[in-house]
């Protein structure tokens, strides 16, 4: 199941437009949707798993990983925006930590037991990246450089950061801002000169420098005949070179031997092709990749392995050696300058042995663990890997079998010993199951031990299990957004005061501004104590600068105007984020959203009489009082409260007979046509006077607190009016 990862450059010079109108990342978010769209063209694609990394601080860097599906993956792309530094030696440490996340506790690795290819996690890592130069918050480096220090347990026993079967490839855009004539010639995309590209050979991969969107659709079409399931290794010429052949692929002495200076074809760094089985498409197979140590049983630790295992090659032919019933297995080289020169010797029959220096129990020797050999249609050149010393081992077993007839004597079981003691004992187990498939199943005992010592094991068991505890914590994170800073944070450069606090400030101002002249043996400019800007609008989002490229360049002296009235006003107490135009300049969208406006304002106090109406909080008519608290009877009279309906005068009818009368405005909203006569009007806490006149109910009053009172004659005498 291949592993596609995308490295996208999300710093701020990603925001720049091509001659194509788009920024460059708008280019790198289409350039992942067209490589996905010709991927899905393979019907291995299935089973492929995506995920997305940015130039993010870790851990929000990981936008989608292990436990992510396709649909968070698109919409994590579409939402990524570019606002920050161009780290990308720490984006490349974590998702490279991110690949290794579960490689300890599924013991892929297999770590002092030998290297098995046919145990992969084949992974694809595409940086996307305008190769300009590297930022970082203490500089602007001019290397490449990966984290030494990781969180994940076990990275000690790695000496780099990948693994074999982990590859890196890099699209640097090139794309100019201004249309230029289109003069490109179809063929190969050279490679381009940023830090990444060294990076990239290292890992088995290489970098596209891409001028033109052609450019860039060609090279997505190369990066998916990539995804290969394979392991790199280093491919070294040990001893001197082979004869010279002719044409028909003999020797020909009368070719001048080749000289001693180093050839391409010496030194390798290329893939191997692991295919997986067709029935269950997982691949098989029988036998390591020697390690480059020989495990002591009394070793308390593991030596550190490199990511690509070295394997030497010599060019002395010999012939191949295969028995019957014997399982080898047979891997395909990836086309480069050392199978050419195989090819062009023409010779199928003949093979080149390869060793694994330091490998054997004696640090000065190494025996054979196969041979290259090309194909019988001379097409490809195969690595075929067999037990370890083979040359020893298959003139043993064919004499068993052949000989014996599975009936060993002495002098056989000797010289089997010996083998056995000469052999790396993390070999034992797969030849105890060659033998068993053959018919041989007792020839070895089962008290033989792989080699590593229980305090390695355990460590190994130990690093498992810390591994699954860092793989659980690291996927909770996958998707965190950084938390909202209150304000700007000022890192602390020096222990001395800051110029902001000294009492000569204004003066030190004016002398920078050239109202004054400036004495500089005063001001020290890397003197700035570490403080914090606060904001008092939170949806200004603060940080260390301002992205140049976000200001329209119609804009560009309104907002130096801006800086400058900020600097100059030193009386104030707070720093303005925004002048009082932009204050309340809103999108045309957002103008009706009052609801938002009103979860900003401070909860109001609460009413001094809780039996008057509450006024409802209504966009555009605030006098618009709550009904649901209000009484009307029939003489259409206001009574607050609860219900307590009293009539004027008993003799009236009711106001089931009574013809429905047409509301009038009240008398209190309105101005009436003669002038209030207000009978009762007490200040104080006196007893009340009452008027003279008969059958008048009692006076309401309007307000407790003033003992302001109206009397019933006036509001009758206003009904009557209107």
């Amino acid at each position: 199941m291949p592993i596609l990862l995308f490295l996208i450059d999300t710093s701020a010079s990603m925001n720049q437009r091509t001659y194509l109108g788009t920024t460059y990342l708008d280019i790198a978010k289409g350039a992942v949707e067209i490589f996905m769209k010709l991927r899905a063209r393979d019907p291995a694609s299935r089973g492929d798993r995506y995920m997305l990394v940015t130039f993010d601080d870790p851990p929000y860097g990981v936008k989608a990983g292990w436990k992510e599906n396709h649909a968070t993956f698109m919409s994590e792309l579409k939402n990524l925006q570019a606002s920050g530094l161009t780290t990308l030696g720490n984006a490349l440490r974590a998702a490279f930590d991110l690949l290794n996340l579960n490689r300890l506790v599924s013991g892929i690795d297999n770590y002092g037991q030998g290297r098995n290819p046919f145990f992969l996690e084949p992974s694809v890592i595409i940086t996307i990246t305008d190769g300009n130069k590297l930022t970082h918050s203490s500089g602007v480096p001019d290397e490449l450089h990966l984290p030494l220090n990781s969180p994940l347990p076990g990275s000690e026993l790695t000496k780099e950061p990948f693994r074999w079967d982990q590859r890196l490839f890099a699209l640097v855009l090139r794309l100019p801002g201004a249309a230029v004539p289109d003069s490109e010639q179809l063929g190969s995309v050279p490679s381009d000169e940023s830090a990444i590209t060294q990076m990239c050979e290292v890992t088995g991969g290489r970098s596209y420098c891409v001028r033109t969107q052609r450019m860039l659709n060609q090279c997505l079409e190369s990066l998916v005949q990539k995804v290969l399931s394979g392991v790199v290794i280093n491919f070294e010429k040990t001893g001197p070179d082979p004869p010279p052949v002719g044409e028909d692929g003999l020797v020909d002495p009368a070719r001048p031997l080749s000289s001693f200076s180093p050839q391409p074809w010496h030194s390798c760094h290329k893939l191997i092709y692991v295919r997986p089985n067709p029935k269950t498409g997982v691949p098989v197979g029988h036998w390591p990749i020697p390690e480059s140590f020989w495990p002591d049983q009394n070793s308390p630790t593991l030596p550190p392995r490199s990511a690509h295992p070295v394997v030497r090659f010599s060019c002395v032919d010999c012939e191949p050696m295969v028995i019957d019933k014997l399982p080898f297995d047979k891997y395909e080289l990836e086309p480069s300058p050392l199978t050419q020169y195989i090819l062009e010797r023409k010779s199928p029959h003949m093979c080149w042995q390869v060793f694994v220096n330091c490998s054997g129990k004696h640090s000065d020797v190494a025996q054979p663990f196969g041979y290259l050999k090309a194909s019988t249609t001379l097409t490809c050149v195969n690595l075929f890997v067999m037990p370890y010393n083979y040359p020893v081992l298959l003139p043993l077993l064919d004499d068993l079998f052949k000989v014996h007839k599975l009936k060993p004597n002495l002098k056989w079981r000797q010289a089997f010993e010996i083998y056995l003691k000469s052999m790396p004992p993390y070999f034992l187990p797969p030849l105890k199951k060659a033998l068993r498939m053959m018919g041989a199943p007792n020839l070895i005992s089962d008290n033989m031990d792989c080699g590593l010592s229980y305090s390695v094991i355990s460590y190994l068991k130990k690093l498992s299990q810390q591994a699954k505890i860092e793989s659980d914590r690291m996927i909770v994170s996958v998707g965190k957004k950084p938390p909202q800073e209150t304000g700007i944070k000022v890192k602390n450069h020096s222990s001395t005061l800051s110029l902001a606090h000294r009492r000569d400030f204004k003066q030190l101002l004016q002398g920078i501004t050239g109202e004054v002249p400036l004495r500089l043996n005063d001001v020290n400019f890397k003197e700035f104590a570490g403080f914090q800007i606060a904001l008092l609008n939170k949806d200004v989002k603060p940080q260390a600068y301002r992205n140049a490229y976000d200001i329209p360049r119609q804009n560009l002296l309104d907002q130096v105007t801006r800086m400058r009235s900020n600097l100059l006003k030193t009386t104030q107490k707070l720093i303005r984020g925004q002048d009082e135009d932009y204050l309340h300049s809103i999108p045309v969208g957002q103008m009706g959203n009052y609801q938002e406006y009103l979860k900003m304002m401070p909860s109001p106090l609460r009413e001094i009489d809780p039996d008057q109406p509450k006024r409802l909080h209504t966009f555009g008519n605030p006098f618009k009082q709550d009904k649901k608290g209000m009484m009307i009877d029939e003489a259409d009279e206001f009574v607050t409260g609860p219900q307590n309906k009293k009539r004027a005068n008993p003799g009236e009818p009711s106001s089931g007979s009574a013809p429905k009368r047409r509301r009038s405005m009240s008398p209190l909203l309105r101005r009436p046509q003669t002038p209030p006569i207000i009978t009762n009007h007490v200040l104080g806490k006196g007893p009340t006077v009452v008027s003279n006149q008969h059958g008048l109910i009692k006076p309401i009053p309007l307000h407790k607190g003033d003992d302001l009172y109206i009397s019933y004659d006036y509001v009758m005498s206003s009904f009557s009016c209107s």
